[in-house]
This record gives C-alpha cells, structure tokens and sequence, in this order.
C-alpha cells in the first residue's frame, strides 16, 4: 500500500497551518471593542480578599491571613460574575513575559497576577485557596461565592500548564471542590494543550487588545474536561541520575503483575512517577528534544522565541541519527522493537495483550490530545470504515484512552506531520505497560510532554513502566 493510499484511509489531509494567521485571527478587533471597566467588573475579587489571599502566599499562613482579613467601613461589593486569577510565566514568550505581567495587573489587579518566578502553583493552593476557604468558612458569602466561581488564566507554554493543572489537582485529592477551571494564553513554543482547547497556537501580534478578550472568554465559555495519564517507572538503583522536573521518587510499586515478564527485578530498585496531560515517547523524537534542552541550558541566547526553538529543533533532527539511522548496519541499533516489549489493556477490559512493534518504528508516541509537535495530527482523522477494521475509537480527549503510533525515520516524520501520510498506528489502550530490556543498547532516550531525559538501561535487569489514567479529569475552559 502507498504512503498516499495509507493517508487516505487513515484519514490523513494535506493541512498547511500558519502561526502568523493564528497570530493576525487573534489580534483581537473584537478585543479592541472590550470596554476594561465592564470587564473588570466581571473578574475583580474584592480588594479585602484578594490582599488576605496575597498575604497567605506571601507568609504561608492562611489561617492568620484570614483572620486578619477586614472589610473596609460598610462598603458594598459586588460579586464577581468569574473571579479570575493569572499565572504568568515570564520567560516564557520571548522578551514579552513582564509586558503581559504588567498589562494583566493594570487589567484586574496586582494581587491577581501572580509571576511563577515568584509565586509557585503549589502554594497558591496551600495558603492562598485555603485563605479563601477559611473566610468562605467563617461565615463571608462573598467569599464563598468567588471560591465556587473562581476561574484561572495560564501565561506560558505546555510545561507551565501542566504545573498548574498538577497543582490543582490536589484539590479533588483533598476533596476541595470545586476545582477552577483553566484557560491558556498560549506563550510556549508548541502549546498543544492551548491549540486542542481552542485558545491558539501562538503568541498574537496585537497582544494588548487579545488579552482582553482572552479574559473576555475566560468569564463565560464553557468547561470542557481533560484525562491525564500516571506514569511509574521501576529500574534497577543507579546513581546520578537526573530526572525530569514531572518525574518524583516514591515507594516501591508493584509493576509485573497481571503481566508475564521474563526477567526478575534487581534487588535495590529504584521507583518513580509522574502525570502527563499531552504525550509520553520513546526514541528518536526524545533523542531530538534532549539534545534541544541541553543546548538551550549552555546557550540560552540562541532559544530566544518560537521560530528560533523550531529552527534548532529541526538542525538537531539532521544531526542526531534521526535520518541516518535506515542507514545503520546493526539492526539491534536501529529498531525500538529490539529493545522494548509493549503491553495494553484494552478499554472495559481486565486482560492484557502484547502488540508487536513494527520494526520500522524508530519512535513511539503515546499521545492523549489530537495535537502534537505544535498543532500537527499524526494520528490523524481516520475514517469510520478504518476505525471500525481497527477496532478503533475516534479520538478524544477526554475519552480514558491513548493513541499509540509510531515514527520511523527522519524521511518518513515530516510527512506525518504536515499530514500527507499518518502515523503508523499501533494501538489504542486504556492502560499500558512496557518493558526495556538492556543490551547494546545502554540507554534510551524518553519524554513527556516536552521534558526529556536519558534513561539507563542495563544489560541484566529491565526497565519497567506502567501508564494508568487518573482517576479524575482536569477541568478546562474553552476558548472557542
């Protein structure tokens, strides 16, 4: 079968998207027209809660901060119809990141805006939520009605949200709902996350007038929810070896059961997790992205915006075997098959199957949105017909399941993502298992969503991973 027969029943569309048209379609004539009083009315938390909740951060002591909290005379606040708080990353966007800080204090206030440099998700929601609480606690229905009415604003790229929706996520752990939901002004270099909930792909040229209606949208669209995916990894101790900021050590877990591994865990073993809302790899993809993060910590003068990043990106993927690997004699240095066994479980279903991997792939992308690679669709958009064959459901994000599909080589990647052709589809699951086995190779390139890292592999033991949907889903506002 062709490429181009593939890309027909797989779905595939010749698409060319253009990050300039995004940036003019949001340069927001409509945000011109946003009258900033009316606007501010909406999403202005009343000066006496937003200074105790600022307070809080800044002392991390929600109680006194509460307690102190005073209304000024007898004035009469209003309730907000959104209360929105914004989280900004200010190195994200270019130079642009304490424009927008400041643009956002002048729009709402200074106390709503938080710069990530300063304050950290975490404890927005450890002092500055459970000061809001406290007060909705001790009798002020004002305060109650900006908690369950409270929405955010993310500034910043995919890595940013993730940070700030993991953090929110321990609300429904701690069983404080309701859960604000979440809106992006995209400031990254891929922003899929921002792309797959309808708030674009880029930065907008007419920034000042898009962040109003940005907000604007913010009041009243409405929710859409998000899966995201647990992942733990168990391998055999080793030293020094440096794990990506999503990824934390934890207690022992138990991985192989319910699967038949061939190989016996080493006797000091080593556990990690971690969430990821957008992708998780293996391969050559990561391999690129890794040699991308380390020459943007020696020289960060050369990242300085999205064009330059896709640049470099694209110099690397010339440059780190991506396209000479076809040419490589040693198969066991080529395919991911020779070293990666792969397990799934299927939705409404207890049972585990091994799938193949094709020995062509030299990539694996375990994918949770339909966008990938700053806005590309390699899954694509199968047809019914293909679907039903496959035993395949059309893609959702908030469906419980992932798209597995695979890469293989460097000639083969850029068609996928302009969409000429597909990826090549693995699977579908609801869970998965894998299991890298060492041998020549002694390392194996990994990321999720976006931060990649090197994982030793050795000869003797193997590397196990196990990826389960958490059990609740992220609440997003859309931007559509």
């Amino acid at each position: 079968m062709s490429n181009f027969t593939a890309a027909a029943e797989g779905g595939g569309t010749v698409a060319a998207r253009s990050s300039l048209w995004e940036s003019i379609r949001g340069c927001g004539i409509l945000g011109m027209g946003i009258d900033e009083e009316e606007l501010r009315r909406k999403i202005l938390i009343p000066a006496y809660i937003r200074t105790a909740m600022s307070s809080a951060i800044r002392n991390r002591d929600a109680g006194a901060s509460a307690e102190a909290a005073v209304r000024a005379g007898e004035e009469a606040y209003e309730v907000p119809e959104a209360p929105i708080v914004v989280f900004v990353n200010s190195r994200s966007g270019g130079r642009r990141g304490p424009q927008l800080t400041a643009r956002l204090q002048q729009l709402i206030s200074v106390e709503q805006v938080f710069d990530l440099s300063d304050t950290q998700p975490p404890h927005f929601v450890q002092y500055g939520l459970t000061c809001l609480e406290n007060l909705a606690d001790n009798g002020d229905n004002l305060a109650r009605a900006i908690r369950e009415n409270l929405r955010v604003m993310v500034a910043g790229g995919d890595g940013t949200v993730d940070w700030i929706l993991g953090s929110l996520g321990e609300l429904f752990v701690q069983k404080r709902e309701p859960v604000p939901p979440t809106g992006i002004i995209p400031l990254g270099t891929g922003n899929d996350l921002s792309r797959s909930f309808g708030w674009g792909g880029s930065f907008p040229f007419a920034w000042k007038s898009a962040v109003k209606r940005s907000l604007l949208k913010a009041v009243s669209n409405p929710v859409q929810h998000l899966d995201s995916w647990h992942v733990t990894i168990i391998m055999q101790e080793t030293e020094r070896l440096e794990l990506p900021f999503s990824l934390k050590h934890m207690e022992e877990y138990d991985l192989t059961q319910d699967v038949d591994i061939q190989r016996e865990l080493p006797e000091n073993i080593s556990c990690s997790e971690g969430v990821f809302y957008n992708y998780f790899s293996i391969g050559m993809d990561a391999q690129v992205a890794y040699g991308f993060h380390h020459l943007r910590n020696k020289k960060p003068y050369l990242a300085q915006g999205p064009m330059s990043n896709k640049l470099i990106y694209a110099g690397l993927g010339c440059t780190q075997g991506w396209f000479f690997t076809p040419c490589v004699k040693s198969p066991e240095l080529r395919a991911l098959k020779n070293i990666l066994a792969l397990y799934i479980r299927k939705d409404n279903s207890k049972q585990w199957e091994k799938i193949q991997i094709p020995s062509s792939v030299r990539s694996i992308v375990i994918l949770n949105l339909d966008c990938y690679g700053g806005g590309r669709h390699p899954w694509g958009h199968p047809m019914p017909e293909y679907l039903e064959k496959k035993s395949f459901f059309e893609a959702q994000v908030d469906d419980g399941l992932l798209e597995i599909f695979g890469l293989k080589h460097g000639w083969h990647a850029p068609f996928v993502m302009v969409e000429l052709i597909s990826a090549k589809h693995i699977a579908q699951a609801a869970a998965i298992k894998l299991e890298l086995r060492g041998g020549d190779w002694n390392k194996a390139y990994m990321q999720m969503d976006g931060e990649p890292w090197k994982q030793p592999l050795k000869r003797d033991y193997s590397t196990f991973m196990k990826i389960e949907r958490v059990p609740f889903q992220s609440r997003m506002i859309s931007g559509k």
